[in-house]
């Protein structure tokens, strides 16, 4: 019986196995996995060692259309996915990235997926899980401390306004936007204006996601730039002697971490980038583990192909070697009819015309995808307003469009079963390895990077850098940064930089506002909107339908 067969048998969809049994299954030692309880595990990195002999497996990125505010089930599709070609008999591996608490309390709610396609144990992967987050913030904020007792003491000789490290905290929370430090009177420190960003935006979460092995960590936490001197200089983590403890701090967050589908498929989360300051992917250890142990490795790239799938291109295919075979695009009608223009009131109505309109989305993101020489399938997730014929109507235009083919996804109500289809078509895709190519070599300096993503993947007409950001270019050029991948900091809510602006736009110009390095990361960012690294909650958040009975059962994460 295979690995997946005998999953299935033992898991029910609410069920979970002992998770040293599904490692083992997988193909991991027991002396490669750190228990945190009977559900989830850290894996050891001494498994890359023992299998670096092995051929990788096949890899799929999952990524998506520009998704309305809610999302549009890209994770979800991604777990029916897995749960899919598990049914079909494929030794298959999902690598998807840890939630924060900023979304799971804000607007989204949880990061495990949903209905029948979910990641277990769902309440604590969406809260402490195994301590990655909180390891991070801790390491953040020690560097941060450190930043101002240096100046307290004398021993940093720096200008406030010239301290670029914030503070991190994993809550949304937007009165900490901005805010002043040191008040109080002289004992407590010198008062200057400073911010805190959530924890997914951090630095060290890109670090995280990034590092190879613990010297790597290392050396890209001492990389970090946390204030630039008069002289033009950089005062990095190194300088302030606290790399290495900030480096301890991290030590067990880089062990990736295995938990399961509900059909008992093995699931490494790791890590969690923001996906519009950040490159926004899992870890690149959880992927080059999951490829030496499975045939098929579905791995989620956040956002749409614009953002997630490019930078995975760019950044994590070019730091971790990989190359993949296909990806799959999620697209859905509502939001094609958004797209399309129709209110946000009506999205549940039958309306052809606006999934038409709206399908210039769909188009731009397959030509995406094509982009990187990679196959396409297209899954177009069911929800419970959409009617058949527009559902027919996306799959009858994907393929119009260029898809190698276009699946309706009911993994949401049927698991598993309901991506069989899909899994079967993602399977094909796969079979005739890999054209992967990024569209611009990894020597290219930073203006042309940034002209090639706008003209070719957004649909710009020209880029227009702004004064400061024409001589920021030139100064990281002449410190040895003019060709570390550009990382675009930009809406997720439109191809272009303003969300308004939906479907297909063109001939715009995009402005870049400002670059600066995330050098431990080893990236340029490139500011291309305004994007809020600390968000704030609404109205009504999802924390206000989280609750907790006496015996202990918790409702409303998922």
């Amino acid at each position: 019986m295979s690995q997946t067969a005998k999953a299935l048998d033992v898991v029910q969809p609410h069920g979970l196995r002992p998770i040293m049994e599904v490692g083992r299954e997988f193909g991991l030692l027991e002396s490669e996995m750190i228990s945190y309880g009977p559900y989830k595990a850290k894996v050891s990195l001494d498994v890359l060692k023992r299998l670096s002999s092995r051929p990788d497996g096949q890899l799929v990125v999952v990524t998506a259309i520009t998704p309305t505010r809610a999302g549009e089930g890209k994770t979800t599709s991604a777990i029916s996915l897995t749960q899919g070609l598990g049914r079909i008999g494929t030794r298959v591996a999902l690598c998807l990235r840890q939630p924060s608490t900023g979304p799971l309390f804000g607007i989204k709610g949880g990061g495990t997926g949903g209905g029948l396609a979910q990641i277990v144990p769902m309440e604590e992967i969406n809260l402490h899980f195994t301590g990655d987050i909180h390891a991070v913030e801790a390491a953040h904020n020690l560097l941060a401390a450190v930043i101002d007792a240096a100046i307290f003491h004398g021993q940093l000789e720096i200008g406030p306004s010239f301290i670029t490290w914030p503070r991190t905290l994993d809550v949304n929370d937007r009165a900490l936007r901005h805010i002043v430090t040191g008040l109080g009177g002289d004992e407590h420190g010198v008062p200057r204006e400073s911010s805190f960003i959530i924890a997914a935006a951090s630095e060290i979460m890109a670090i995280l996601a990034l590092a190879s092995d613990l010297e790597d960590l290392r050396q890209r936490v001492g990389r970090i730039i946390v204030a630039q001197r008069k002289d033009g200089t950089f005062v990095t983590a190194e300088d302030l002697r606290v790399a290495g403890a900030m480096t301890v701090l991290l030590k067990d967050a880089l062990l990736p971490n295995i938990v399961q589908t509900m059909e008992g498929q093995p699931t490494l989360v790791h890590a969690g980038p923001f996906g519009n300051i950040a490159h926004g992917n899992n870890s690149l250890l959880a992927d080059q583990i999951a490829l030496k142990l499975a045939d098929v490795v579905v791995t989620e790239a956040g956002f749409g192909a614009d953002l997630g799938l490019e930078k995975f291109a760019h950044i994590v295919a070019r730091y971790g070697h990989l190359r993949p075979s296909a990806a799959l695009l999620v697209a859905t009608v509502r939001a094609l009819k958004s797209h399309g223009g129709l209110p946000a009131a009506r999205l549940t109505e039958e309306n052809l015309d606006a999934l038409r309109r709206g399908a210039e989305n769909l188009a731009a993101h397959i030509d995406i995808v094509r982009a990187f020489g990679m196959r396409c399938i297209v899954a177009v997730n069911r929800f419970p307003s959409d009617t058949d014929r527009e559902l027919a109507l996306v799959k009858e235009l994907a393929m119009q469009f260029g898809a190698d083919d276009a699946v309706i996804n009911d993994g949401f109500t049927r698991g598993g079963e309901g991506s069989v289809e899909l899994g079967r078509a993602v399977l094909g895709a796969t079979r005739n390895g890999s054209n992967f190519a990024p569209i611009y070599p990894p020597t290219t300096p930073i203006r042309e990077q940034i002209q090639t993503l706008a003209r070719r993947l957004y649909g710009a007409a020209d880029v227009e850098f702004l004064p400061e950001c024409q001589k920021r270019i030139d100064w990281l050029t002449e410190r040895g940064m003019g060709t570390l991948p550009v990382c675009m900091s930009k809406t997720h809510l439109s191809l272009s930089h303003d969300p308004s602006l939906k479907a297909r736009p063109r001939g715009f110009t995009l402005p870049i506002r400002n670059v600066y390095p995330s050098a431990g990361a080893g990236f340029i960012v490139a500011l291309a909107g305004d994007i809020q690294l600390m968000p704030g909650l609404g109205k009504e958040p999802a924390y206000t339908r989280i609750d907790i009975d006496p015996s202990g059962r918790i409702a409303g994460l998922s």
